[in-house]
């Protein structure tokens, strides 16, 4: 691999007196697809939330192709090559596709009168059709989004991700409620993006779905990196038991991964705010 496109560095997120992410570590390989397991309040939506520009991290760093960065918003994380589809989608549904690729990022002619330039449907229509027949995403270019299947929608959502996301996508459950025919389109969607010159992030509580995309799984619970592991059959169990925090494979009888990134020396003031909480 290349090099890492994405750092991050001991990031911690508070909520009160909640730790909703303590000193939490990982990287992301440019053209790799990396699955980010846990179980639910393991802290995987405020890290991706905080790599989206939606929150900003209480510490730690956040590199991308290994200068740091401050994302200060879901725009900023735009311009920084950043795509994120969430769980609902954020899609219009009385738009097409083409609609729903240019929301707000419609271009202009001529380019330096900005805003006050007249914006060309013809090219935004020419640029959908190709995105979409490149990434063999079959649906009618012109039915609203609103009308399509659950797995149409999942597949525009994605393909427009791949599509302007330069550097980065982040995919929160893309196959969540999604049949089998319809997950196997949008998982060939994520299998081909690093294609596509992006590296990928992809939550999912689908093991089976991970193991047929992803090249790496990290696993956080409670908020703290817990470890990794390659998501193939050999290490299911393994990544399960991490998940759970029990058996084989979890850190659960030591005291010094259960507080440190990456299996890292313990932090006793994090475990002194801890205990007065």
């Amino acid at each position: 691999m290349a090099g890492h496109v994405l750092e991050v560095c001991d990031v911690e997120k508070r909520f009160g007196a909640t730790m909703a992410l303590d000193r939490v570590s990982l990287q992301l390989g440019e053209g790799e697809i990396l699955a980010l397991l846990g179980d639910n309040g393991a802290g995987k939506s405020t890290l991706i939330k905080i790599l989206s520009g939606v929150l900003r991290p209480d510490a730690g760093e956040i590199r991308i192709d290994g200068k740091p960065v401050h994302i200060t918003s879901p725009h900023h994380a735009r311009e920084l090559g950043i795509e994120t589809v969430y769980q609902d989608l954020a899609l219009f549904d009385n738009f097409n596709a083409t609609g729903n690729f240019y929301a707000g990022r419609e271009p202009v002619k001529p380019k330096w009168l900005g805003s006050f330039g007249w914006v060309s449907d013809r090219l935004m229509a020419r640029e959908t059709e190709e995105i979409l027949n490149r990434l063999q995403v079959n649906i009618s270019r012109n039915d609203e989004i609103g009308i399509m299947s659950g797995g149409q929608r999942q597949a525009v959502a994605c393909a427009r991700a791949i599509a302007f996301g330069e550097r980065i996508v982040i995919l929160d459950e893309p196959t969540s409620a999604l049949g089998a025919r319809e997950s196997g389109n949008v998982l060939r969607l994520i299998k081909e993006a690093p294609g596509n010159g992006v590296s990928v992030i992809v939550i999912s509580h689908n093991l089976e779905h991970v193991t047929r995309v992803a090249d790496r799984a990290v696993v956080l619970r409670q908020g703290r990196y817990v470890g990794e592991a390659k998501p193939d059959a050999d290490h299911q169990e393994q990544l399960v038991s991490m998940i759970v925090g029990s058996g084989e494979g979890s850190d659960e009888d030591e005291p010094s991964a259960r507080t440190g990134s990456e299996g890292g020396p313990a932090h006793a003031k994090s475990e002194a705010v801890r205990a007065e909480a």
